[in-house]
């Protein structure tokens, strides 16, 4: 198959989900001042419009979110427990629905949509019941101290295009539970659910608690320099986390980044190539590659390179291509501009002669591309190796010593996350040490709960997200010191 030159995305696909979308803004719906279309990337054309606000908009969201934080803020734990378990259950009420439409807009097939809808409402759900009492350091005869949590304020929650609803739920739930109120920003080209879950919980959750607004991508500076916002929680690449940053620096306001990732996987020499190849290949293509704590480059021993390059290119050529609708396991990438970035990647690993499996651009108005396996041998500085490619390529490269192997793993600017392949697990994990990385899974890659933490280091961002130490990040520390005598 050859690459496809693609147009302009065209309306001949009917808009037949515009009905039941609105924005959400002190408890009200608003069809928004102007309207913007959403890309179906299955087929390149327009699958829907939506509202998209303004910047008054924006200011409206926020001011009814700060109107609504008094009483949220005050109102009893159990109450703010109980919004969050009906939330959940008018996630799962309508989960049919809520995955169509993620399906429609971010690619992903139909079972993929599902689980992360299953995701969603289970995060609410496990994060409904998480606790955060106030804790005594001492208590003597000269003094009691205490410390105590309070709400922030006013919470911008601005959610990426890869897992809209999931990344979602690891910031709202948090946020609401610890007496913050919000304000979410979806994608520009991944709107349509967040604003159908916003149409759904609007008669469930106090006016202004939870807001909902769209832009596209021409008004999230608001968001991250208002004063009126006490934190911003983002997700998304590390260029545009940088200006979230500086924006926020402008009132130091908080901020949690979750930002881009470059993971490293090593196989130790002890591995068996062709009993690891499956976990390897869906930690690297889930989400056709699509999401920052993907395996993006595997660094396999000299003895068993061509095996573990073999197993992969196998996989990858019974991997199944198509629409979410279908029965494919590789869904297309979500935007034309991340199609085209990696279409560009494809084109320079292919002129030098490194693809050795998959590669193909099929012809269509999709934004398709196939599994591709390349190898890399030792040469990191390959684009597909030394920069995140967010598509579905794997580099493998070859390395002689662990110690090689580690250093090169540490390279580069990021650190989300990485991982450990070998039946030793003590072995494994002196290896994991050594790793900069915010997460390191030892024989998987990709396995989050609500439960466990997950930060970046280096620039893949900082804060924590997930866990009790992410739940705490919404939360201002106020230490109580009594003299007692």
């Amino acid at each position: 198959m050859t690459t496809s030159t693609l147009s302009a995305p065209d309306r001949s696909e009917p808009s037949a989900v515009d009905r039941g979308l609105g924005l959400l803004i002190g408890g009200e719906l608003s069809p928004g001042d102007r309207r913007m279309d959403v890309v179906n990337p299955a087929t390149g054309k327009v699958g829907a419009t939506c509202p998209r606000a303004s910047a008054a908009q924006f200011e409206a969201a926020i001011a009814a979110a700060k109107a609504a934080f008094p009483a949220w803020s005050a109102s009893p734990i159990g109450q703010r427990r109980a919004l969050l378990h009906e939330i959940a259950d008018v996630i799962e009420a309508n989960s049919t629905e809520l995955a169509n439409l993620l399906m429609l807009e971010q690619g992903k097939p139909l079972a993929d949509a599902l689980f992360e809808i299953g995701g969603t409402a289970a995060f609410f759900r496990h994060t409904a019941d998480a606790t955060f009492e106030p804790r005594t350091l001492e208590d003597s005869e000269r003094r009691r101290a205490q410390l105590h949590r309070r709400p922030l304020g006013v919470v911008a929650v601005i959610v990426p295009w890869n897992f809209p609803m999931l990344i979602m739920a690891f910031k709202v739930p948090p946020a609401l539970l610890t007496g913050n109120t919000v304000v979410i920003k979806p994608a520009a080209t991944t709107p349509l659910t967040t604003l159908r879950f916003a149409n759904l919980v609007a008669d469930v959750v106090p006016a202004g608690v939870i807001n909902v607004v769209t832009d596209a991508n021409d008004l999230g500076d608001i968001l991250a320099s208002h004063p009126d916002v006490a934190k911003v929680s983002f997700t998304g690449s590390t260029a545009t986390g940088l200006k979230v940053m500086a924006n926020a620096a402008r009132s130091l306001k908080r901020v949690t980044l979750e930002l881009g990732g470059n993971d490293p996987g090593i196989v130790l020499d002890d591995a068996d190539p062709e009993a690891i190849a499956q976990a390897i290949y869906r930690g690297a293509f889930f989400n056709s590659g699509q999401a920052c704590i993907a395996l993006k480059r595997l660094y396999v021993p000299d003895a068993m390179y061509d095996r573990m390059c073999q197993a992969l290119v196998k996989i990858a050529a019974s991997t199944v291509i198509g629409s979410g609708v279908e029965a494919s396991t590789v869904s297309p990438l979500q935007n034309r501009t991340q199609y085209e970035r990696v279409k560009d990647l494809l084109a320079e690993a292919r002129a030098q002669g490194r693809i050795i499996g998959g590669g193909d651009v099929p012809e269509g108005g999709g934004f398709f591309i196939q599994p591709t396996i390349v190898d890399a041998n030792r040469d990191d500085s390959l684009r597909v190796v030394s920069e995140e490619q967010f598509g579905p390529i794997l580099p493998v490269l070859r390395y002689t010593d662990i110690e090689d192997a580690i250093e090169r793993a540490n390279s580069g600017s990021y650190g989300l996350g990485a991982s450990v392949w070998s039946p030793d697990i003590a072995r494994a994990e002196k290896v994991a040490m050594q790793l900069d990385a915010g997460t390191v899974w030892i024989n998987q890659h990709i396995d989050l709960a609500p439960h466990i933490p997950q930060a970046g280091a280096k620039k893949s961002g900082f804060g924590v997200e997930l866990g009790e130490e992410g739940l705490l990040e919404f939360t201002q520390l106020q230490v109580i010191n009594i003299n007692k005598q």
